[in-house]
Order: structure tokens, then sequence, then C-alpha cells
């Protein structure tokens, strides 16, 4: 498959979007050396996207980092996460197709640490400090090496938060003398990059998925919540938008196509890589939103769902992703893909 540029109806806008919106639909200047389709590209998103033909990728559907202490992520300052964010949804204007969609999925980050809030004990009434020690753990992990958490956290009769917390300091809320945590609203920031890139806020999703801590003892020391839902921030460009009810059926429409609330549970073996989503996410939003043929793009694309599931689907994909171990990841789990439907074409011509 060669990248070609959408074909784009102008007459068929409103005369003051047609407009303001002329410039950006016109052909792009250059040679054309497009990024291949159905290949996974080394790199960093904000390099690899402008080599994308303008007005191809009918859905960019991606989950970023969520600033949330993960291995990729360390290197990254809260002000280097936003600039991350903000420049990749700003180059993704000029490669949706007209009436095309950028859907983000994304989660408030949890423990964001802010100086500013005042450093006051809580008065814990009902329950005591978790006894579990860092050195408890590393003996479970010395005793039987490759456990995960989960199983680390039933052998100690604690959360997996808390064997999360032993080993890596991570979802740390702060202590007394240590600097405060609190939510941090994560979909402000998106839809102000979105809207100032030209996207209009389309729609939004919540995917509940099992709490990480549904096998566990866990109980909160406070009165925030278990972490058991994320978003997906739907974005629009100006464009005439295809509807198509055939594209499910019946009861998927009833059950998830037109429903703000999606079911299904989280990868529970992040063994391969440490934030995978299940493939049911990019999968349910390539088939409401697109149709077989169409090109899908996953700027982020870790360890490959998003192609295993453009695959699945019979849509053709980009990946793009920094980590060369994660290409390489990638790259296997859709030659598995393949190789269960090379019976059939899954690609209209």
């Amino acid at each position: 498959m060669r990248q070609t540029e959408h074909v784009v109806n102008l007459d068929r806008m409103p005369p003051d979007v047609r407009d303001r919106l002329q410039e950006s639909y016109e052909p792009a200047e250059g040679n054309g050396d497009w990024l291949e389709p159905n290949t996974i590209h080394c790199g960093d998103a904000r390099s690899l996207i402008p080599r994308i033909g303008p007005n191809s990728v009918a859905l960019s559907v991606w989950s970023p980092p969520y600033f949330v202490g993960k291995e990729y992520e360390r290197n990254l300052s809260f002000r280097d996460w936003q600039e991350l964010l903000r420049k990749v949804i700003q180059l993704h204007f000029r490669i949706i197709t007209p009436g095309g969609f950028l859907v983000i999925n994304i989660a408030d980050i949890l423990c964001f640490k802010d100086e500013a809030m005042p450093r006051v004990s809580a008065d814990v009434i009902s329950r005591k400090k978790c006894p579990v020690t860092r050195d408890d753990v590393l003996k479970v992990l010395e005793s039987h090496p490759g456990l995960d958490r989960r199983h680390i956290a039933a052998q100690l009769h604690c959360s997996e938060q808390t064997v999360d917390r032993r080993l890596n300091g991570n979802n740390i809320r702060g202590g007394k003398y240590e600097t405060q945590t609190r939510v941090k609203i994560v979909g402000g920031l998106v839809e102000q990059w979105a809207e100032r890139a030209g996207f209009y806020p389309y729609d939004r999703r919540i995917w509940v998925k099992d709490a990480a801590w549904e096998n566990s003892r866990w109980a909160s020391l406070s009165y925030r919540s278990v972490d058991e839902f994320e978003y997906l921030y739907f974005f629009w460009k100006p464009g005439v938008t295809k509807y198509d009810r055939s594209r499910l059926n019946r009861d998927e429409w009833r059950d998830w196509g037109s429903r703000g609330v999606w079911h299904f549970p989280s990868v529970r073996s992040n063994d391969d890589h440490e934030a995978k989503f299940p493939i049911e996410l990019p999968l349910r939003t390539m088939r409401l939103l697109t149709d077989p043929g169409d090109l899908v793009l996953d700027p982020f694309l870790g360890s490959g769902t998003t192609a295993v599931a453009a695959v699945r689907s019979g849509r053709h994909y980009i990946g793009i992703e920094f980590c060369e171990k994660y290409v390489t990841l990638s790259e296997r789990k859709v030659r598995e893909e393949r190789t269960k439907h090379a019976d059939r074409s899954l690609w209209p011509e």
C-alpha cells in the first residue's frame, strides 16, 4: 500500500469552515517520501509524524506516557511531558483525514507531587500502617524468582500497591515530611492542546477496567478511590464524517457502540512491557470510527497492540515507537497475528 492523500471535497463544507481550513487541505510540497504503511518505525514521534502523508490517517488511537514513573518516562520532567504531548497532538492535524479522528487514551495523574500542598498528617482511626517492608518483598522474590506483583501481594497479605511502593517507590502519596501528592486532572490539558491544534472535542468515553487491587485485601487509608478507570478522548478534524451503522451489529451498537462507558479487563500480566492496554480498546475504536482498508496510526506503539488490532480488523497501520526493543517486540506480535490470518485477505484492494 502506498500512502495517498485523502480527497477533500471542500464544497461540502460551510463557507467559513472552507475558508479557514483551505490552506491545511492543500497538497503538501515535497517528494512524497512518506513513512511506509504496515510498518513499525523506530524513532521519536515528533520527528516521524511529519513524514506521514497529509490527510491520510483516518484514525490515530494511542495511549501516551502517563507521567506516573514508568521506566520509559523517568527522564521526563512534568514540563517535558506536557511539551511531548502538546507537540504530538499539534502534528496530528495535518495528517488526519478531514472528518477523521484523534483518540487519546489517558488517565489522571493520581499521585502528582505538589510543593504547595500543605503537609498535614491524616488522623487515621480505623487502620494501622501496613507492616510489610521492602525486605519482606525481596525475601519473597528470592524464594520465588519471577513472581508477579499480584502473587507477591497474596503471599504477604497486602495490596499490589504496597508491593509496588516498597520495590519502586511508585504511587507514594508522601508523608508528613515529604512532598504531598494530589490528583492532577489531565483531561483539561489534552482538550486545550487539541483545540489549539485545530481539533474539536467530539466525544469522551470511560474505560472501566478491573481494579488494580481487585484480588487482594487492599483498603485505602484515605478517601481516595481505587484506580479502576481511564478516559478515551475523541477529537474531530473538521470535514465530512462517514457514519455507517453497518460497521457494528445490533448487539454491538447496543452494548458498547453507543455507550459512554466501556467495560473490559486490563492486561494483568505486563511481562514484556510496563504498560499495555488490552486489544479491545483499539479494536473497538477502529471498528466504530473506520472502515477496512483505512489507515490507522499509533505514535506510542509500545508492545504493538494497536498494530495487531489493525491486522485483526483489516485496517492498515503505521506504528511509531521510541524504544528499539519494543519495536522488535511489536514486529514479532504483528508477524504472529498475520500468520493467524494468512489464509484470507484482510485488506481490500
